[in-house]
């Protein structure tokens, strides 16, 4: 278990390190490492921005799809945060999409210092198909993951209320248990709190 210090660790400095076409092209996988993914235009760039505290760290773009490359951000000298490509934009040719998924498959099967993937999901959008499926491949290849739901700032009070309870009910129907999960906000930072204490704690397991 995470001593209080460990769990109380703030993030102080991140910064770009490159981006990779292909897994092998990733930087040495020396470190712990998180991994962000999601359906394209939900929320990943806005997300990274916020946990940083870095507002132009992820560009953000009204083009979804813009993520294309596997980019490896440095946190603190400790641990990478990547932003991996976006999945299930229909405007982007299926034989780019299935270029970038598999792509994005060997990277997963391969980072041997990938700590947990971090599953995001639009709360305002019902369970998606493509999400389910991902998460079915995810589970089925013995990859951690948690679920990190996105815009709740846009959602009312009885949306909001009703779109957990909802998704649990879709996802219950394939899984045993729900995965850990956050509800965040990249326009007002909800959330941040627990992701990174999540981050601080899981660091700790891995191996010098």
């Amino acid at each position: 278990m995470a001593s209080s210090d460990t769990t109380r660790w703030e993030m102080r400095e991140a910064t770009f390190v490159k981006s990779s076409a292909l897994p092998s092209e990733c930087p040495r996988p020396d470190r712990p490492e998180y991994a962000f993914i999601g359906r394209s235009n939900v929320g990943k760039s806005s997300l990274l921005n916020m946990l940083t505290g870095r507002n132009k760290l992820a560009k953000t773009s009204g083009t979804p799809g813009k993520t294309q490359l596997i980019n490896h951000f440095d946190v603190d000298g400790k641990w990478y945060l990547v932003d991996l490509p976006g999945f299930g934009y229909a405007k982007v040719s299926k034989k780019d999409r299935s270029k970038w998924m598999t792509v994005t498959q060997q990277y997963l099967r391969s980072r041997t210092n990938l700590m947990c993937v971090m599953m995001l999901v639009d709360s305002r959008i019902p369970a998606q198909k493509v999400d389910l499926e991902f998460m079915a491949w995810m589970g089925e290849a013995g990859l951690p993951f948690v679920l990190v739901f996105t815009k709740v700032d846009k959602l009312n009070k009885t949306e909001r209320e009703a779109f957990l309870p909802a998704y649990e009910e879709k996802m219950l129907e394939q899984w045993h248990k729900m995965p850990p999960l956050f509800v965040t906000s990249g326009n007002t930072g909800e959330g941040r709190e627990e992701v990174l204490r999540f981050v601080a704690a899981t660091n700790v397991l891995y191996p010098d």
